[in-house]
């Protein structure tokens, strides 16, 4: 066999990559940026960043004396600064070069950290409204350096050409751009004013706005974050910042808890909010970098646990996704959320020592988040546990004077089997808590960790039933034989029937049956059906005796009574399938389907007696 020849350059040549610019922006749109207005956002970056090296370059430089001019006049887009701006050289190595950032460069490589701007991309996303981007640049770094102009253009193309000085008279560069046709939902004077305020509100430089109407600049970001200002009185900052936080986030918050990070430069706000999330819902927050608005949505700066409240904040350290619109999960990042997370304790706790109204507006809409985070921290739990409010045998209370009546506190497993007791517990001195909402079992049976005085017990069915009075002796007896008409006719459910005296006498039956007990039943139900089989085998080897469940009649009722001296076998029969189908009604757990069948049955065999009767 013959092998064909080697190639005769077996080192390889080097090539570089040929790159579809339409196709990349079009990759931009769709995958990294959210929407085409991020272009302004990119813009106003880029010239932050520029000023930024403007001021290393020239430390002595009074602040504010070097800015970022906007205008928009419906044919053009153009963002001007007063940066460092760009030589010759440096257009043609940052501004042709995908994906290579001027940030990147050695002579500021020290001062990455100063920057917004990470990826070198961001000009790019001016192509998602314009076919072509003009660019106008002197530097700052060389004495008496030339003007240099740049045009870049959709299809992959661009020209540079070196200007007289007179072209740009002071160091900076000009960003312009002329829209394309369908692009006008980004451009428009009044959207460009719109997204300058959103996403330029916090900049540290001058950002001024002109429309082309003849008028001077406005300035998008007069004054400095609220968190930056200087007030009279506490109260007053106190009360600016609830404004400020009712203003950008929508809604008037319950309170304001003021951040603050100085490690990793972060300031801002946490707004409570006045009223319930669903557990798990988590609400995104308002993250400045450096000034500038990175997202409305970023969850990731709190734990999950922090539901409750919605932030406003602006960090120095934090580091932007490639996209500029989410945060990089890091180490830096999981300090900050830990930090923060202590920042909302320390607050719930000073509520709680300091202002008992506060705390119990906020329980009064919050009371799930403390409970997840109660479950989770000691300290929380040990502070909030007796203030949390419960669903009991006494209403809707707080743990700590529910123990003040009962000292041993009872717990149900499932809001079903409270539903089922509730009434006949509470009439019978038991103190029962339902412990079938999220963390409510878990938090209960945390109680004598507070209060060791107390005692916490599962509600087992025995337990209820041996607080119900046994009827006597004769009365037994004359009941006897309904008793049994009424377990043959409940046997298809595992139901036994018992007969008893309890309050409220309005009640004629309780339904006892755990949905661990209904579990058990159906899987015996399976094992018999399986008898023989393999999973017969499997099954029977698991067998246990499936527990049954128990109606039982109040005899100070007065239909039971009148029930129990039935004659009639099959009236009888009716009447107990009646009280049970009445019984698991009130219970409010899921019917199956032949309970609800044996309801349907049972109303329409009386209703044709009673009809019968009066004929």
């Amino acid at each position: 066999m013959t092998l064909p020849d080697a190639p005769s350059n077996p080192a390889g040549t080097d090539r570089t990559f040929q790159v579809d610019l339409r196709g990349l922006v079009d990759l931009l749109s769709h995958h990294l940026y959210s929407s085409p207005r991020v272009y302004l956002r990119e813009l106003l970056q880029n010239a932050v960043d520029a000023l930024t090296a403007r001021h290393s370059l020239e430390p002595a430089a009074p602040a504010g004396s070097f800015g970022i001019r906007l205008y928009a006049d419906g044919s053009v887009v153009r963002v001007e600064d007063d940066g460092v701006g760009l030589t010759e050289a440096d257009v043609h190595a940052f501004l042709a070069t995908i994906g290579r950032s001027s940030k990147r460069a050695e002579q500021v490589a020290e001062q990455r950290g100063d920057f917004i701007g990470q990826f070198g991309i961001g000009l790019l996303s001016c192509f998602l409204v314009a076919d072509e981007i003009h660019v106008v640049s002197r530097s700052a770094r060389t004495p008496d350096a030339p003007a240099v102009e740049w045009r870049g253009r959709g299809d992959g193309s661009y020209t540079v050409r070196t200007l007289r000085a007179s072209a740009r008279p002071r160091p900076g560069t000009t960003v312009t751009l002329t829209p394309r046709a369908d692009a006008g939902e980004w451009t428009r004077p009044a959207q460009v004013w719109a997204l300058a305020g959103h996403f330029g509100s916090l900049l540290r430089h001058p950002v001024t706005f002109d429309d082309g109407t003849g008028g001077t600049g406005v300035a998008v970001n007069p004054e400095p974050a609220p968190w930056a200002r200087a007030y009279p009185t506490p109260g007053a900052r106190s009360r600016a910042l609830a404004a400020y936080g009712e203003e950008v986030l929508g809604f008037t918050p319950l309170d304001t808890i003021e951040l603050d990070l100085p490690a990793v430069g972060l300031k801002g706000i946490a707004c409570v909010l006045p009223q319930a999330v669903p557990a798990g819902r988590r609400h995104g927050h308002r993250v400045h970098v450096k000034g500038m608005l990175l997202s409305e949505q970023a969850d990731e700066i709190l734990p999950e646990w922090a539901f409750f409240v919605r932030c406003v904040v602006d960090a120095e350290s934090l580091r932007p996704t490639a996209s500029r619109e989410s945060l990089y999960e890091d180490d830096t990042l999981a300090a900050v959320r830990d930090v923060l997370a202590e920042g909302l304790r320390a607050w719930i706790a000073r509520a709680a020592a300091s202002d008992p109204d506060l705390l119990a507006r906020f329980l009064h809409a919050h009371h799930l988040a403390v409970k997840s985070l109660a479950v989770h921290d000691d300290e929380i739990l040990r502070m909030l546990l007796p203030w949390l409010p419960f669903e009991t045998t006494d209403g809707h209370t707080t743990l700590d004077e529910f123990a003040r009546t009962h000292r041993t506190v009872l717990v149900t497993s499932s809001v079903e089997e409270f539903r089922q007791v509730a009434a006949i517990a509470s009439a019978a001195g038991l103190g029962v808590v339902n412990g079938g909402y999220t963390y409510d079992r878990e938090l209960v049976h945390r109680l004598p960790e507070i209060r060791p005085q107390t005692s916490v017990a599962d509600l087992d069915p025995a337990t209820l039933t041996a607080h119900l009075d046994p009827v006597d002796r004769e009365t037994e007896l004359a009941a006897a034989a309904y008793l049994a008409r009424a377990r043959e006719a409940l046997a298809v459910f595992d139901c036994d029937v018992a007969l008893r005296t309890f309050q409220p006498a309005s009640a004629p039956a309780l339904l006892v049956d755990s949905r661990e007990a209904r579990h058990e039943r159906t899987r015996s139900q399976l094992a018999r059906e399986q008898e023989g089989g393999l999973w017969g085998d499997i099954l029977g080897a698991l067998r246990q005796e499936a527990p049954r469940a128990q109606l039982i009649l109040n005899q100070l009722n007065p239909l039971v009574r009148t029930a129990v001296a039935i004659d009639e076998p099959e009236l009888a029969r009716t009447s107990a399938e009646a009280l049970y189908g009445q019984a698991a009604l009130l219970s409010r757990r899921p019917l199956r389907p032949a309970e609800s069948s044996l309801i349907n049955r049972s109303f329409l065999d009386l209703l044709a007696h009673a009809l019968r009767k009066d004929n």
